[in-house]
């Protein structure tokens, strides 16, 4: 109960609206329409999302990586509210390509304070983000034209082979598990070749790892991993938990109100997570 209890004191102290709402869902029981409400401060008139609910750039204005988080955030609390997402989803198709790739930011975002990650490569449409809004989509059961056109363009995009950094590679497994395209040995053998995957435990860099692809036991790609790495980044997980309760980052965001926010976020998923697998000793 210790690091439920720490980490339920720093969500309650130092996170955002969104991620308490969501803890409460989560955890407490609460209403999941309290998730929802909290996420509407966050959507424009246009029906994108903005305001920096990914924390890492402050720009107020829609930008598809906001989206996603958005349908993130609604997945986690198991929350529906199909007119938000499709307001979302118009907002999609009116900046994607012709064939209906979009980019994860735009230029709208230079005006603001953002991590220095947060550059012109996020610019490019590409699987990251199209092929995990499609598949978020698909969790959340929600139909569209653009889901339509976005779904043929990564098929298409995903026949002339998977990407190379870690990143894409997480959106384009959303979206496979949805397709007849999803070849598990396939996939097995192109992760050691993945840039920023961190399949080792001890390894303290950043990087995406195997809970990031199987965040639950009964996660499509959860067969990828055997016991002993699940359970070593289990340990790990548990092992990263800070003294305040929080999990820290390990990149440097735009400010200390940025840094805050995403530990919230992380603090979330961290005890999701390791409530998914087991780990965390409540009922």
């Amino acid at each position: 109960m210790e690091i439920f209890d720490a980490a339920r004191e720093f969500v309650r102290t130092e996170a955002r609206l969104v991620e308490r709402r969501l803890f409460a869902t989560v955890f407490e029981g609460a209403d999941p329409a309290g998730v929802v409400d909290a996420l509407r401060g966050y959507q424009n008139a246009d029906g994108g999302f903005g305001h920096g609910l990914e924390p890492d750039k402050r720009c107020p204005d829609s930008v598809a990586l906001d989206v996603e988080t958005a349908f993130d955030t609604l997945l986690a609390a198991g929350a529906r509210d199909d007119e938000m997402v499709r307001r979302a989803c118009d907002w999609l198709q009116s900046v994607a390509t012709p064939e209906g790739a979009v980019s994860l930011t735009s230029p709208v975002i230079e005006g603001y304070p953002r991590a220095e990650h947060v550059a012109e490569w996020t610019y490019v449409p590409g699987l990251n983000p199209t092929a995990g809004l499609v598949g978020r989509l698909y969790d959340l059961g929600v139909e569209h034209p653009w889901r339509d056109q976005a779904e043929a363009w990564c098929k298409t995009a995903l026949t002339e082979g998977f990407p190379e950094d870690a990143h894409a590679m997480h959106e384009s497994m959303v979206f496979l598990e949805h397709t007849e395209q999803a070849d598990v040995a396939k996939v097995r053998d192109w992760l050691p070749k993945l840039s920023h995957y961190r399949a080792d435990a001890a390894d303290p860099s950043y990087g995406v790892t195997p809970l990031h692809f199987a965040s639950t036991p009964d996660s499509f790609w959860r067969q990828l991993f055997d016991d002993d790495q699940i359970n070593g980044h289990l340990d790990r997980l548990i092992a990263d938990q800070q003294d305040d309760g929080g999990w820290a980052i390990t990149w440097e965001p735009p400010g200390t109100a940025a840094t805050l926010e995403y530990r919230g976020i992380l603090t979330v998923n961290a005890l999701r997570t390791l409530k998914a697998y087991g780990r965390l000793p409540i009922n």
